[in-house]
């Protein structure tokens, strides 16, 4: 099988897990997976932001906005270098589907690592595109994270239509109104789900609301910390 990224040759070991796993061989070889950074050491444990301190200066900031964080911390897997960034660029906004079961592998095994307290009616929600956005790309790559997840998954959340992320200053993401919307009461604890976490502000727009609809607890796993 070919490296999914630069399309060498990936020798794979003959053994029962290959046999009986589909997905027991490895999509990318081993010097492209050496390039995705695994956060791991000096991070804040509320955002995984790489830093000496134990909360970084902008989750202290978000504790001063409110009486109470909506989200009680987000954990990601990558730190989104520049290799990392041509991987997701392809996979999200090239629409390589398949290049995204790359990220499962490391994905699942960090959220059992982290989450091993939660309850058994814990549920992923995957932060939404909206309709337009969603036509443009024809998958919604965060709904594709939590599908691998070993939890259930509920798309409860929608989204209006507005501007990339991407396009938009950190000024303009942190004063951005709440896009999204939900029609029902959910009393279980909630680990959003998405690609990228920057400043914190789609995730937490989405735990307010999730929040004032019954939720008791909101957590976040994303694949990389911008």
């Amino acid at each position: 099988m070919q490296c999914l990224w630069c399309h060498e040759q990936i020798m794979h070991e003959t053994s029962w897990k290959n046999l009986l796993l589909l997905d027991g061989k490895a999509l990318l070889c081993q010097e492209c997976k050496s390039k995705m950074e695994v956060l791991s050491g000096k991070c804040c444990s509320r955002c995984s932001r790489i830093t000496n301190e134990e909360v970084c200066s902008d989750c202290r900031w978000w504790e001063k906005q409110s009486v109470e964080d909506p989200l009680m911390f987000n954990h990601s897997v990558f730190n989104y270098n520049a290799f990392m960034q041509e991987l997701i660029a392809k996979w999200k906004y090239r629409g390589d589907y398949f290049l995204g079961n790359a990220f499962k592998e490391p994905f699942v095994k960090s959220f059992r690592k982290k989450f091993t307290f939660l309850e058994k009616n814990a549920i992923a929600v995957p932060i939404p595109l909206s309709t337009k956005r969603l036509t443009e790309r024809a998958f919604n790559q965060a709904q594709m994270l939590a599908d691998f997840l070993p939890i259930e998954t509920c798309a409860i959340l929608s989204r209006k239509h507005g501007e990339k992320q991407s396009k938009k200053t950190r000024y303009e993401r942190i004063f951005t109104k709440n896009p999204f919307a939900i029609n029902e009461t959910i009393n279980n604890p909630v680990v959003l789900v998405d690609d990228i976490y920057t400043t914190g502000t789609t995730l937490r727009h989405a735990a307010s609301l999730l929040k004032e609809h019954g939720c008791t607890r909101v957590y976040a796993c994303t694949l990389v910390r911008g």
